[in-house]
């Protein structure tokens, strides 16, 4: 005979005899779903009702155990090889077969574990129920109810993450067979049927085609920047050489509460590496600080979260203000910049148990300081959606040099196979049609993300009437001594100054002065390159 057992990560098949005894049963159970030890139970309902113990006296017959009936496993910790419960068995851990074993950001944990739903007070005019009964008017809401999210003020396009996942894995299966696939835009490898490209393809391994979608969810809901400081120190430079620049954001990952399981990218500081900026352009160069600053951020418990950079051109001097100019009528975000956008999502992919990559998406977002409709500056922030990710990251998109709101799907070549790229439009007379992505309305690819600053100013790192220099500003002639003996102490003081010794953003003892001789290790090395000379042996 042949028992159906049904755990989170599936329904396996048992074969059994009818004299067998329950303990060798069990065992058996225990082979097939992996357990070496007894962290499971088996029940004879889904409720957890009739629970099945080992016994070498009793036989499945005597249980009642037939061909063809489901039994239901549980794991009893969460060591076991899957998650604790059956009706949440993918939001608490449960992963497609073949996916690696992933630790996601600590808020994506923390998220997974909360409830999610909106919850809804009694109606007075419409509930007719006591006030422990509930109805449709006040039962509590899904996080990706539609309708909730276009009645906020101001209305949400975009659910979050979380409750795009939640939606996936509800229903009667619970996601079982969800599965975050990224998109590819390469021939597969490994197909031996025909000759490489460009003399052969096939259905096996070529790429399927692509059309354009607005993406219905986002990885970061909101930006907050902790407070004016931060922002004002960065617009400084170009207050004070008129020239665009350009910046890293370097924060944290919380809760953002208004919006079911929203994420939100805190800004603690920006970091400005070395490039060459002019009122039009922007060039990024080679940072040979890069590893030494993220490493100094993770010590002090921020990560990079994003890039900013300014969009500012003068109108009136004297009134202080500037020109409006991206807006429904020309741009939000230009072709080049979504590909930089998309190149640095890229580099910060969003870790996820549910892609069988291990990663789905990014969290990295993208802040412009430009004119507002009020002539003033305004900060707007955006991400490019996963789609974009993929045409970016299998080099398959290009910005055109006469349009800056146009992207352009390359053509396929004898070095490259490019898939055919599409999106959806409406014609003069209404109808849905469509396009091939040659040009492309970048607007296809963007999703805005509101940015705020809080009523109440939060400092991570204390404020001084003589602040540290800005680094890579020498055309301002501003420079850092990293020279100065007094650099590890101040570098304390001022973390201390904003950081009690026993929270989690608290330095350890020696990590200012292990960092204060990195930068002047890497410093003095540069001096010797500089001048032709040969490193210091050590004896």
């Amino acid at each position: 005979r042949i028992i159906r057992v049904q755990s989170p990560e599936g329904v396996k098949r048992i074969t059994a005899t009818k004299r067998e005894t329950v303990a060798t049963f069990l065992k058996k159970v225990a082979k097939e779903f992996g357990f070496r030890n007894n962290g499971f139970s088996v029940y004879t309902n889904r409720n957890r009702t009739g629970e099945i113990t080992a016994s070498q006296n009793k036989s499945l017959n005597l249980l009642k155990i037939k061909h063809g009936d489901m039994l239901f496993l549980y794991p009893s910790s969460p060591a076991g090889s899957s998650s604790e419960t059956m009706d949440t068995s993918v939001s608490q851990g449960l992963r497609p077969v073949g996916a690696p074993q992933v630790v996601e950001d600590e808020i994506d944990q923390y998220l997974i574990k909360q409830d999610g739903k909106i919850y809804r007070n009694r109606d007075q005019q419409l509930c007719r129920h006591g006030p422990l009964g509930k109805c449709v008017h006040c039962v509590p809401l899904e996080p990706f109810d539609e309708d909730y999210l276009n009645h906020l003020e101001p209305p949400v396009k975009h659910m979050s993450f979380h409750a795009y996942i939640r939606k996936l894995t509800g229903g009667a299966d619970k996601g079982k067979f969800v599965a975050l696939e990224n998109i590819s835009c390469k021939i597969k490898s490994g197909c031996e049927g025909h000759p490489p490209w460009p003399e052969g393809i096939c259905t096996k391994c070529q790429p399927s085609a692509i059309t354009l979608n607005r993406q219905k969810y986002r990885h970061v809901d909101n930006i907050m920047f902790e407070n004016h400081t931060i922002a004002d120190r960065f617009l400084d430079f170009w207050r004070k050489t008129g020239n665009q620049h350009l910046g890293y954001l370097y924060g944290r990952y919380t809760e953002h509460k208004d919006i079911p399981l929203g994420i939100r990218a805190e800004v603690a500081a920006i970091y400005e590496p070395p490039q060459i900026g002019t009122q039009n352009s922007l060039e990024i160069l080679e940072d040979p600080k890069a590893e030494v600053v993220d490493e100094i951020a993770a010590k002090l418990g921020l990560r990079k979260v994003g890039w900013i950079f300014t969009d500012l051109v003068s109108e009136d001097t004297r009134k202080g203000t500037v020109r409006y100019s991206r807006n429904k009528d020309t741009y939000y975000l230009s072709a080049e910049e979504c590909i930089t956008a998309g190149n640095f999502q890229n580099q910060q992919p969003n870790i996820c148990r549910l892609s069988p990559d291990g990663h789905f998406g990014s969290k990295f977002v993208t802040v412009v300081a430009t004119g507002g409709p009020d002539n003033q500056v305004h900060f707007e922030g955006y991400q490019v959606s996963n789609q974009c990710m993929a045409l970016v990251r299998d080099e398959c998109l290009l910005p055109c040099r006469d349009a800056p709101e146009l992207g352009y799907a390359k053509e396929s070549s004898s070095e490259q196979y490019v898939p055919d790229v599409f999106y959806k439009d409406i014609d003069k007379f209404g109808n849905e049609i469509t396009q091939l992505a040659r040009p492309l309305p970048v607007e296809y690819l963007i999703i805005d993300i509101t940015t705020t600053f809080p009523k109440d100013p939060v400092y991570t790192f204390s404020i001084s009437q003589n602040p540290f220099p800005i680094e890579n500003r020498d055309v301002l002639g501003e420079t850092q001594v990293r020279n100065d003996p007094s650099l590890s102490h101040r570098i304390c003081q001022g973390t201390a100054a904003a950081v009690p010794l026993n929270h989690p953003l608290a330095v350890q003892p020696g990590a200012c002065q292990t960092l204060s001789q990195r930068l002047h290790a890497d410093e003095a090395a540069g001096r010797r390159r500089a001048a032709g000379l040969a490193p210091p042996r050590h004896h």
